[in-house]
C-alpha cells in the first residue's frame, strides 16, 4: 500500500497548527502589503491582516513561488510514495494550473487535485484525502474521486460592504456610491470554481436570508439524494477578526437546518482580500466515506 501525504494551502482555511494536528502540510499563502512579503499564517495573522485592510495599505495577492513548491515536494517525498496536493480553485487563482505543470517532473508522484474548491469546501476535500488514504487508496484513485466530485459543493456569500468589490471591478464606483446608499447587500456565489453574482438584497438581514433559503433549494433539488443520504456537510464561514457576527449566523442557520452541525471558520485572506471584514458566507459539501 502507498504512503500518500496530502498537501494543501492555507486557502483553505486550514491554519499551520491545524495541518500538524492533521498530519499534513498547509502551503501558506503569500500577499504583498505596501510591497513587502508576508505569508498568511506564518508573518501574517488574521487580525494583522484586517488591520492594514483597515489602513488603506496597498494589499495584493500572490501565488507559491514554484521553486518553494518543488523544495516542499521533495521533502516530503523522503518519507512518503506519492502527495496528494489539493490547491485552491483553478477558477479563483492560476496556482493550480502551475501545481499540475510542476508535478509533470514528480513522475506521477504527485498527483494534483483540481477540484473546483476553496475556503470551507477545499478543507472538506483535504479531509475527505485523508480519509481515502487511511482506507488504502493510493494517490491517483483519490485524485480522480476529488474530481469526481467537484462539483458536489456549493458557497453563498454577502458582504458588509462595496468598497472592495469595488476596487476589484466587480461593481462600478457609481454602482457602489448607490449601492452603499441603498445599504444594497449583494450575495454572491461561487459554484464550478467561480464567484459570480447570485442576489442583490436591501440590508444584512434581507441577505442572511436570501442565503438561507438558496441553501435550502440546494439541499432540495440539487443535492436532493446526497442530502437524504447524510451526505452534505453544512458549513459556515466569516471574514474579520471578530466572530461575533458569525456565531449569530450560525444560530440563525441551526433554526433552519434543525439537527445539522455546522463547521465554522475564517474565510482565507485570498478571498478575504477581494470582499473585506464583516462578510458572511453558508457553504456545503460532500462528505466522501468511499
Amino acid at each position: 500500500m502507498a504512503k500518500v501525504a496530502i498537501i494543501t494551502d492555507s486557502n483553505s482555511g486550514i491554519t499551520q497548527k491545524e495541518g500538524r494536528e492533521l498530519g499534513i502540510e498547509v502551503v501558506p499563502m503569500p500577499f504583498y502589503i505596501d510591497g513587502k512579503l508576508y505569508f498568511e499564517d506564518i508573518s501574517l495573522t488574521q487580525e494583522e491582516f484586517y488591520q492594514r485592510l483597515e489602513q488603506e495599505a496597498d494589499i495584493s495577492t500572490s501565488q507559491p513561488a514554484p521553486g518553494d513548491v518543488i523544495d516542499l515536494w521533495k521533502r516530503v517525498l523522503k518519507n512518503y510514495d506519492q502527495i496528494i496536493h489539493i490547491p485552491m480553485s483553478s477558477g479563483l487563482s492560476s496556482a493550480c494550473e502551475t501545481a499540475h505543470m510542476l508535478a509533470e517532473d514528480f513522475d506521477g508522484r504527485v498527483q494534483v487535485v483540481n477540484n473546483q474548491r476553496i475556503s470551507v469546501t477545499q478543507r472538506q476535500s483535504v479531509l475527505d484525502a485523508i480519509t481515502l488514504a487511511a482506507m488504502g487508496a493510493d494517490a491517483p484513485a483519490i485524485k480522480q474521486r476529488l474530481e469526481e466530485t467537484k462539483f458536489d459543493s456549493s458557497i453563498y456569500i454577502t458582504v458588509e460592504t462595496l468598497k472592495y468589490l469595488k476596487k476589484g471591478g466587480r461593481v462600478t464606483p457609481a454602482g457602489a456610491a448607490l449601492g452603499t446608499i441603498l445599504n444594497i447587500k449583494p450575495v454572491l456565489q461561487i459554484q464550478g470554481g467561480k464567484l459570480d453574482a447570485y442576489a442583490k438584497t436591501r440590508g444584512m438581514k434581507a441577505a442572511r436570508k436570501v442565503m438561507v433559503e438558496a441553501m435550502k433549494k440546494d439541499m432540495a433539488v440539487r443535492f436532493e439524494q446526497l442530502y437524504q443520504k447524510g451526505e452534505m456537510r453544512l458549513e459556515i464561514a466569516y471574514s474579520g477578526a471578530d466572530d461575533t457576527a458569525a456565531q449569530d449566523w450560525k444560530r440563525e442557520l441551526s433554526e433552519a437546518f434543525p439537527g445539522h452541525h455546522f463547521d465554522m471558520a475564517p474565510l482565507s485572506l485570498s478571498v478575504a482580500c477581494h470582499i473585506g471584514a464583516g462578510a458572511l458566507a453558508v457553504a456545503c459539501a460532500r462528505k466522501l466515506s468511499r
